[in-house]
Protein backbone atom coordinates (compact mmCIF):
# COMPACT_ATOMS: atom_id res chain seq x y z
CA UNK A 1 0.00 0.00 0.00
CA UNK A 2 1.64 3.28 -1.06
CA UNK A 3 1.89 6.12 1.34
CA UNK A 4 2.77 9.74 0.51
CA UNK A 5 5.01 9.94 3.83
CA UNK A 6 7.08 6.88 2.18
CA UNK A 7 8.94 9.72 0.21
CA UNK A 8 10.17 11.69 3.26
CA UNK A 9 11.27 8.23 5.12
CA UNK A 10 13.55 7.97 2.40
CA UNK A 11 14.64 11.46 2.11
CA UNK A 12 15.36 11.30 5.62
CA UNK A 13 16.80 8.07 5.17
CA UNK A 14 19.84 9.26 3.26
CA UNK A 15 20.28 12.64 4.76
CA UNK A 16 23.70 13.65 6.62
CA UNK A 17 21.88 15.73 8.50
CA UNK A 18 18.90 13.38 10.07
CA UNK A 19 17.84 13.80 14.05
CA UNK A 20 16.04 10.47 14.93
CA UNK A 21 12.71 10.34 14.45
CA UNK A 22 9.16 10.51 16.60
CA UNK A 23 6.47 8.91 14.40
CA UNK A 24 3.66 10.36 15.75
CA UNK A 25 -0.52 9.48 15.15
CA UNK A 26 -2.93 7.45 16.14
CA UNK A 27 -3.56 3.91 16.56
CA UNK A 28 -3.71 1.82 13.71
CA UNK A 29 -2.87 4.76 10.79
CA UNK A 30 0.11 2.56 10.12
CA UNK A 31 2.67 3.47 11.42
CA UNK A 32 4.80 0.23 12.13
CA UNK A 33 3.68 -0.23 8.19
CA UNK A 34 5.63 2.47 6.94
CA UNK A 35 8.35 1.73 9.23
CA UNK A 36 8.52 -1.81 8.17
CA UNK A 37 8.83 -1.18 4.74
CA UNK A 38 11.57 1.25 5.05
CA UNK A 39 13.30 -0.98 7.10
CA UNK A 40 13.47 -3.23 3.64
CA UNK A 41 15.81 -0.60 1.95
CA UNK A 42 18.74 -1.18 5.26
CA UNK A 43 21.04 -4.20 5.36
CA UNK A 44 19.00 -4.85 8.56
CA UNK A 45 16.16 -3.73 10.55
CA UNK A 46 15.73 -4.69 14.06
CA UNK A 47 12.42 -3.60 16.10
CA UNK A 48 12.22 -2.70 19.59
CA UNK A 49 8.49 -3.50 21.03
CA UNK A 50 8.46 -2.29 24.79
CA UNK A 51 4.94 -3.45 25.43
CA UNK A 52 5.83 -7.15 23.61
CA UNK A 53 9.38 -6.60 25.15
CA UNK A 54 9.10 -5.34 28.40
CA UNK A 55 12.63 -6.66 29.10
CA UNK A 56 13.84 -4.23 26.64
CA UNK A 57 13.31 -1.32 28.54
CA UNK A 58 16.30 -2.51 31.00
CA UNK A 59 18.75 -1.73 28.04
CA UNK A 60 17.85 2.06 28.86
CA UNK A 61 19.49 2.25 32.26
CA UNK A 62 21.97 4.16 30.71
CA UNK A 63 21.62 6.96 28.33
CA UNK A 64 24.84 6.31 26.34
CA UNK A 65 23.83 4.83 23.14
CA UNK A 66 26.93 2.45 23.23
CA UNK A 67 26.13 0.79 26.25
CA UNK A 68 22.47 0.98 25.08
CA UNK A 69 23.19 -1.06 21.79
CA UNK A 70 25.63 -3.25 23.49
CA UNK A 71 22.42 -4.13 25.56
CA UNK A 72 20.09 -4.26 22.97
CA UNK A 73 22.40 -6.39 21.17
CA UNK A 74 22.64 -9.27 23.70
CA UNK A 75 18.88 -9.09 24.06
CA UNK A 76 17.97 -9.68 20.31
CA UNK A 77 21.26 -11.59 19.61
CA UNK A 78 21.83 -9.51 16.15
CA UNK A 79 24.21 -7.15 15.45
CA UNK A 80 22.64 -2.78 15.04
CA UNK A 81 25.40 -1.45 12.84
CA UNK A 82 25.75 2.53 12.04
CA UNK A 83 24.78 3.23 8.70
CA UNK A 84 23.24 -0.18 7.97
CA UNK A 85 20.49 -0.94 10.51
CA UNK A 86 17.43 0.86 10.97
CA UNK A 87 16.18 1.08 14.97
CA UNK A 88 12.44 0.71 15.66
CA UNK A 89 11.32 1.54 19.00
CA UNK A 90 8.00 0.92 18.69
CA UNK A 91 5.40 1.53 21.86
CA UNK A 92 8.11 4.38 22.91
CA UNK A 93 5.91 5.48 25.35
CA UNK A 94 5.87 2.69 27.71
CA UNK A 95 9.74 3.30 28.23
CA UNK A 96 10.34 7.20 28.36
CA UNK A 97 14.37 6.46 28.95
CA UNK A 98 14.13 5.77 25.40
CA UNK A 99 12.66 8.86 24.09
CA UNK A 100 15.47 11.07 26.32
CA UNK A 101 17.74 8.31 24.66
CA UNK A 102 16.96 10.04 21.24
CA UNK A 103 18.70 12.93 21.90
CA UNK A 104 22.21 11.32 22.96
CA UNK A 105 21.70 9.05 19.61
CA UNK A 106 21.93 12.39 17.86
CA UNK A 107 25.04 13.62 19.62
CA UNK A 108 26.96 10.55 20.59
CA UNK A 109 25.89 8.23 17.39
CA UNK A 110 24.48 10.18 14.48
CA UNK A 111 24.81 7.42 11.84
CA UNK A 112 22.81 4.84 13.19
CA UNK A 113 19.17 5.53 11.78
CA UNK A 114 16.31 5.21 14.85
CA UNK A 115 12.95 6.22 14.79
CA UNK A 116 10.57 6.08 17.82
CA UNK A 117 6.56 5.34 17.47
CA UNK A 118 3.70 4.64 20.02
CA UNK A 119 -0.07 4.41 19.71
CA UNK A 120 -0.38 6.68 22.76
CA UNK A 121 2.87 8.41 22.43
CA UNK A 122 1.35 11.79 22.69
CA UNK A 123 0.35 11.04 26.54
CA UNK A 124 3.72 10.21 27.20
CA UNK A 125 4.85 14.18 25.31
CA UNK A 126 2.19 16.08 27.00
CA UNK A 127 2.58 14.31 30.62
CA UNK A 128 5.84 13.78 30.91
CA UNK A 129 7.77 15.06 34.06
CA UNK A 130 11.00 15.15 32.38
CA UNK A 131 12.81 17.94 29.48
CA UNK A 132 12.25 16.43 26.78
CA UNK A 133 15.11 17.19 23.98
CA UNK A 134 13.88 19.66 21.92
CA UNK A 135 15.87 20.22 18.86
CA UNK A 136 18.11 16.51 19.36
CA UNK A 137 14.62 15.07 17.91
CA UNK A 138 12.25 15.65 14.55
CA UNK A 139 8.69 14.94 14.96
CA UNK A 140 6.75 13.43 11.52
CA UNK A 141 2.75 13.07 11.80
CA UNK A 142 1.32 10.09 9.86
CA UNK A 143 -2.82 10.18 9.24
CA UNK A 144 -5.30 7.97 7.58
CA UNK A 145 -5.36 7.44 4.23
CA UNK A 146 -5.61 10.31 2.10
CA UNK A 147 -8.04 9.67 -0.80
CA UNK A 148 -5.65 10.17 -3.70
CA UNK A 149 -3.65 7.15 -1.19
CA UNK A 150 -7.14 5.41 -1.78
CA UNK A 151 -7.03 5.78 -5.14
CA UNK A 152 -3.31 4.48 -5.62
CA UNK A 153 -4.85 1.81 -3.26
CA UNK A 154 -7.39 0.71 -5.79
CA UNK A 155 -5.35 1.42 -8.92
CA UNK A 156 -6.94 4.56 -9.80
CA UNK A 157 -4.55 7.52 -11.57
CA UNK A 158 -3.76 10.44 -10.36
CA UNK A 159 -5.31 13.66 -10.78
CA UNK A 160 -2.01 15.97 -11.80
CA UNK A 161 -2.38 16.62 -14.77
CA UNK A 162 -5.97 18.52 -14.56
CA UNK A 163 -6.08 22.10 -14.30
CA UNK A 164 -8.46 24.84 -15.27
CA UNK A 165 -7.93 24.51 -19.11
CA UNK A 166 -7.79 20.76 -19.25
CA UNK A 167 -10.71 19.57 -16.95
CA UNK A 168 -12.21 15.77 -16.90
CA UNK A 169 -14.36 15.52 -19.17
CA UNK A 170 -18.21 14.08 -17.51
CA UNK A 171 -17.79 10.14 -17.66
CA UNK A 172 -14.07 11.00 -15.91
CA UNK A 173 -16.19 13.07 -13.74
CA UNK A 174 -18.68 11.36 -12.76
CA UNK A 175 -16.39 8.00 -12.30
CA UNK A 176 -14.06 10.06 -10.07
CA UNK A 177 -16.93 11.15 -7.74
CA UNK A 178 -17.97 7.10 -7.71
CA UNK A 179 -14.94 6.79 -5.97
CA UNK A 180 -15.29 9.60 -3.06
CA UNK A 181 -18.25 7.88 -2.57
CA UNK A 182 -16.41 4.60 -2.14
CA UNK A 183 -13.85 6.29 0.14
CA UNK A 184 -16.49 7.83 2.12
CA UNK A 185 -17.67 4.69 3.48
CA UNK A 186 -14.40 3.13 3.89
CA UNK A 187 -12.54 5.74 5.25
CA UNK A 188 -8.48 5.80 4.93
CA UNK A 189 -7.90 3.21 7.68
CA UNK A 190 -5.31 0.74 6.18
CA UNK A 191 -6.88 -2.54 7.70
CA UNK A 192 -10.48 -1.28 6.00
CA UNK A 193 -8.91 0.32 2.79
CA UNK A 194 -6.83 -3.55 2.25
CA UNK A 195 -10.31 -5.22 3.53
CA UNK A 196 -11.88 -3.08 0.59
CA UNK A 197 -9.31 -3.98 -2.21
CA UNK A 198 -9.52 -7.05 -1.29
CA UNK A 199 -13.32 -7.68 -1.08
CA UNK A 200 -14.93 -4.71 -2.57
CA UNK A 201 -17.67 -5.43 -0.09
CA UNK A 202 -18.94 -2.57 1.66
CA UNK A 203 -20.22 -5.51 4.34
CA UNK A 204 -17.14 -7.17 5.38
CA UNK A 205 -15.09 -3.26 5.96
CA UNK A 206 -18.00 -2.81 8.64
CA UNK A 207 -16.80 -5.79 10.57
CA UNK A 208 -13.11 -4.05 10.31
CA UNK A 209 -14.41 -0.65 11.45
CA UNK A 210 -16.48 -2.31 14.32
CA UNK A 211 -13.00 -4.10 15.27
CA UNK A 212 -11.28 -0.75 15.29
CA UNK A 213 -14.31 1.09 16.98
CA UNK A 214 -13.89 -1.02 19.70
CA UNK A 215 -10.07 -1.00 20.00
CA UNK A 216 -10.36 2.64 20.93
CA UNK A 217 -12.76 1.96 23.35
CA UNK A 218 -10.47 -0.95 24.59
CA UNK A 219 -7.92 2.14 24.98
CA UNK A 220 -9.47 3.96 27.11
CA UNK A 221 -7.89 1.73 30.85
CA UNK A 222 -4.67 2.31 29.20
CA UNK A 223 -4.83 6.22 29.88
CA UNK A 224 -7.63 6.98 31.70
CA UNK A 225 -9.00 5.80 35.29
CA UNK A 226 -11.96 4.33 36.03
CA UNK A 227 -13.65 6.96 36.67
CA UNK A 228 -12.72 8.68 33.74
CA UNK A 229 -13.37 6.02 31.90
CA UNK A 230 -16.83 6.69 32.18
CA UNK A 231 -17.05 9.97 30.81
CA UNK A 232 -14.68 8.91 27.75
CA UNK A 233 -17.20 6.45 26.92
CA UNK A 234 -20.03 9.32 27.45
CA UNK A 235 -18.22 11.82 24.86
CA UNK A 236 -16.78 9.10 22.57
CA UNK A 237 -20.58 8.15 21.86
CA UNK A 238 -21.94 11.61 21.66
CA UNK A 239 -19.49 13.97 20.14
CA UNK A 240 -20.12 11.95 16.66
CA UNK A 241 -23.51 13.83 16.11
CA UNK A 242 -21.40 17.14 17.08
CA UNK A 243 -19.33 16.59 13.95
CA UNK A 244 -19.92 19.73 11.25
CA UNK A 245 -21.20 21.54 14.08
CA UNK A 246 -20.05 23.92 16.92
CA UNK A 247 -19.27 21.57 20.43
CA UNK A 248 -21.76 22.00 22.91
CA UNK A 249 -21.33 20.20 26.51
CA UNK A 250 -24.58 19.98 26.92
CA UNK A 251 -25.27 18.16 24.07
CA UNK A 252 -23.37 15.05 25.52
CA UNK A 253 -25.01 14.85 28.53
CA UNK A 254 -26.86 18.05 30.28
CA UNK A 255 -26.32 16.22 33.54
CA UNK A 256 -23.09 16.00 33.28
CA UNK A 257 -20.63 19.08 34.06
CA UNK A 258 -18.34 20.48 31.63
CA UNK A 259 -15.24 20.08 33.55
CA UNK A 260 -16.23 16.59 33.67
CA UNK A 261 -15.89 16.34 30.17
CA UNK A 262 -13.48 18.76 29.70
CA UNK A 263 -10.45 15.99 30.71
CA UNK A 264 -12.31 13.39 28.28
CA UNK A 265 -11.84 15.77 25.32
CA UNK A 266 -8.39 16.27 25.55
CA UNK A 267 -7.23 12.78 26.33
CA UNK A 268 -9.62 11.62 22.74
CA UNK A 269 -7.65 14.38 21.51
CA UNK A 270 -4.39 13.10 22.69
CA UNK A 271 -5.19 9.66 21.70
CA UNK A 272 -5.95 11.27 18.06
CA UNK A 273 -9.50 10.55 17.73
CA UNK A 274 -10.92 13.68 18.30
CA UNK A 275 -8.81 17.06 16.29
CA UNK A 276 -10.70 20.66 16.98
CA UNK A 277 -11.37 22.98 14.36
CA UNK A 278 -11.14 26.19 15.82
CA UNK A 279 -13.15 29.98 15.19
CA UNK A 280 -10.92 32.44 14.06
CA UNK A 281 -11.33 35.95 13.42
CA UNK A 282 -9.26 35.31 10.19
CA UNK A 283 -8.04 39.44 10.81
CA UNK A 284 -4.79 38.23 9.31
CA UNK A 285 -1.73 36.01 9.81
CA UNK A 286 -1.25 33.94 11.29
CA UNK A 287 -4.83 32.59 11.72
CA UNK A 288 -3.57 30.83 15.04
CA UNK A 289 -3.48 34.27 16.72
CA UNK A 290 -6.57 35.10 16.68
CA UNK A 291 -8.14 31.46 17.96
CA UNK A 292 -11.14 31.26 20.54
CA UNK A 293 -10.25 28.21 22.45
CA UNK A 294 -14.15 27.85 23.73
CA UNK A 295 -15.37 27.95 20.03
CA UNK A 296 -14.82 24.70 18.20
CA UNK A 297 -15.71 22.09 16.17
CA UNK A 298 -14.53 18.31 16.82
CA UNK A 299 -13.22 16.38 13.62
CA UNK A 300 -13.25 12.66 14.02
CA UNK A 301 -10.42 10.37 13.06
CA UNK A 302 -11.58 8.90 9.62
CA UNK A 303 -14.74 9.67 7.77
CA UNK A 304 -15.39 5.82 7.38
CA UNK A 305 -15.14 4.94 11.13
CA UNK A 306 -17.52 8.19 11.12
CA UNK A 307 -20.14 7.07 8.63
CA UNK A 308 -19.93 3.74 10.89
CA UNK A 309 -20.51 5.46 14.31
CA UNK A 310 -23.83 6.94 12.49
CA UNK A 311 -24.89 4.21 10.98
CA UNK A 312 -25.31 6.27 8.12
CA UNK A 313 -26.75 3.99 5.16
CA UNK A 314 -24.43 3.29 2.35
CA UNK A 315 -27.20 3.41 -0.28
CA UNK A 316 -27.81 6.85 0.78
CA UNK A 317 -23.71 7.68 0.44
CA UNK A 318 -23.84 6.06 -2.91
CA UNK A 319 -27.15 7.63 -4.17
CA UNK A 320 -27.49 10.97 -2.42
CA UNK A 321 -25.24 14.40 -3.16
CA UNK A 322 -22.62 14.18 -0.64
CA UNK A 323 -23.06 17.65 0.69
CA UNK A 324 -26.74 16.45 1.56
CA UNK A 325 -25.57 13.40 3.96
CA UNK A 326 -26.15 14.18 7.24
CA UNK A 327 -26.47 17.30 7.47
CA UNK A 328 -23.57 17.79 5.15
CA UNK A 329 -21.46 16.16 8.30
CA UNK A 330 -19.68 13.61 6.12
CA UNK A 331 -18.91 16.34 3.83
CA UNK A 332 -17.09 19.01 6.44
CA UNK A 333 -15.16 15.59 7.64
CA UNK A 334 -14.25 14.48 4.56
CA UNK A 335 -12.75 17.98 3.94
CA UNK A 336 -11.14 18.79 7.43
CA UNK A 337 -9.29 15.08 7.06
CA UNK A 338 -8.34 15.84 4.03
CA UNK A 339 -6.29 19.26 4.33
CA UNK A 340 -4.70 17.02 7.29
CA UNK A 341 -3.91 14.19 5.29
CA UNK A 342 -1.79 16.65 2.80
CA UNK A 343 -0.60 19.31 5.34
CA UNK A 344 3.21 19.20 6.19
CA UNK A 345 4.53 16.04 7.59
CA UNK A 346 7.02 17.53 9.44
CA UNK A 347 4.84 20.05 11.76
CA UNK A 348 1.06 19.74 13.29
CA UNK A 349 -1.40 21.03 11.20
CA UNK A 350 -4.05 23.52 12.61
CA UNK A 351 -7.66 23.58 11.05
CA UNK A 352 -9.94 26.82 11.60
CA UNK A 353 -13.05 28.08 10.67
CA UNK A 354 -15.05 31.33 11.17
CA UNK A 355 -18.16 33.13 12.25
CA UNK A 356 -19.30 36.94 12.01
CA UNK A 357 -18.64 38.36 15.08
CA UNK A 358 -21.41 41.48 14.33
CA UNK A 359 -24.60 40.99 16.61
CA UNK A 360 -27.05 38.86 15.35
CA UNK A 361 -25.41 37.42 12.26
CA UNK A 362 -25.40 34.01 11.32
CA UNK A 363 -22.60 34.29 8.76
CA UNK A 364 -20.21 31.26 9.10
CA UNK A 365 -17.59 30.03 6.20
CA UNK A 366 -16.65 26.23 7.02
CA UNK A 367 -12.99 26.19 6.76
CA UNK A 368 -10.49 29.41 6.29
CA UNK A 369 -6.98 28.69 5.15
CA UNK A 370 -3.62 30.58 4.64
CA UNK A 371 -2.33 30.04 1.01
CA UNK A 372 0.34 32.07 -1.47
CA UNK A 373 -0.02 34.42 1.79
CA UNK A 374 -3.56 34.79 1.07
CA UNK A 375 -6.86 34.14 3.60
CA UNK A 376 -9.06 31.95 1.35
CA UNK A 377 -12.33 31.04 2.50
CA UNK A 378 -13.78 27.49 1.93
CA UNK A 379 -17.48 26.29 1.85
CA UNK A 380 -18.77 23.04 1.36
CA UNK A 381 -21.68 23.42 -0.20
CA UNK A 382 -24.24 20.90 -2.71
CA UNK A 383 -24.49 21.04 -6.29
CA UNK A 384 -25.61 24.42 -7.90
CA UNK A 385 -28.28 24.83 -5.36
CA UNK A 386 -25.61 26.14 -2.24
CA UNK A 387 -26.03 29.70 -1.62
CA UNK A 388 -22.40 31.54 -1.16
CA UNK A 389 -23.53 34.55 1.49
CA UNK A 390 -21.30 33.83 3.89
CA UNK A 391 -18.52 33.27 1.59
CA UNK A 392 -19.04 36.19 -0.02
CA UNK A 393 -19.63 38.24 3.06
CA UNK A 394 -16.19 36.92 4.24
CA UNK A 395 -14.27 38.05 1.18
CA UNK A 396 -15.77 41.54 1.18
CA UNK A 397 -14.56 41.92 4.78
CA UNK A 398 -11.18 40.86 4.34
CA UNK A 399 -10.58 41.66 0.98
CA UNK A 400 -9.83 37.95 0.24
CA UNK A 401 -9.04 37.90 -4.01
CA UNK A 402 -10.79 34.41 -3.88
CA UNK A 403 -13.14 31.94 -2.74
CA UNK A 404 -13.45 28.18 -2.43
CA UNK A 405 -16.30 26.26 -2.53
CA UNK A 406 -16.43 22.24 -2.71
CA UNK A 407 -19.02 20.20 -3.91
CA UNK A 408 -19.68 17.63 -6.80
CA UNK A 409 -19.90 20.41 -9.46
CA UNK A 410 -17.34 19.87 -11.82
CA UNK A 411 -14.07 22.25 -11.56
CA UNK A 412 -14.75 25.62 -12.50
CA UNK A 413 -13.58 29.43 -11.63
CA UNK A 414 -16.90 32.43 -11.77
CA UNK A 415 -16.68 35.49 -9.78
CA UNK A 416 -14.08 34.34 -7.86
CA UNK A 417 -15.65 31.62 -6.31
CA UNK A 418 -13.26 28.42 -7.64
CA UNK A 419 -15.34 25.30 -7.65
CA UNK A 420 -13.11 22.58 -6.90
CA UNK A 421 -14.72 18.78 -6.84
CA UNK A 422 -14.30 16.53 -3.97
CA UNK A 423 -11.64 14.49 -5.12
CA UNK A 424 -8.97 17.16 -6.14
CA UNK A 425 -8.34 18.54 -2.50
CA UNK A 426 -5.18 17.79 -2.99
CA UNK A 427 -4.57 20.10 -5.95
CA UNK A 428 -6.09 22.92 -4.00
CA UNK A 429 -2.65 24.86 -3.74
CA UNK A 430 -1.60 24.32 -7.38
CA UNK A 431 -5.23 25.65 -8.52
CA UNK A 432 -4.91 28.70 -6.26
CA UNK A 433 -1.61 29.68 -7.92
CA UNK A 434 -2.74 28.86 -11.54
CA UNK A 435 -5.76 31.66 -10.06
CA UNK A 436 -3.75 33.66 -8.89
CA UNK A 437 -1.13 33.85 -11.92
CA UNK A 438 1.32 32.80 -9.31
CA UNK A 439 2.38 29.28 -10.56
Amino acid sequence: MKRTIEKELRAWKQSPHRYPLLLRGARQVGKTYVVEKLGEEFDSFEIVNFEAQPEAIACFESLNPVEIIQKLELLTKRPIRPNHTLLFLDEIQACPKAILALRYFKEKMPSLHVIGAGSLLEFALNEAKFSFPVGRVQFIYLKPLSFQEFLWAVQENSLDDVTLKTPLSETQHLAYLQSVKEYFLVGGMPAVVSQFVNSRSFLEINRIQDLLISTYRADFGKYATEAEQKYLKILFDGVVHQIGRQFKYSEIDPHIKSRELKTALEQLRWAGILYPIYASSAAGTPLSAQIKRNKFKPLYIDIGLLERALQVDPNTVLNQDLVQIHAGALAEQFVGQEWLAYADFFREEQLFFWEREKAGSSAEVDYVITLESEVIPIEVKAGAHGHLKSIRQFMAEKNSPLGIRISQKPLEIRDQILSVPFYMLEHIPRLVREVLGRS
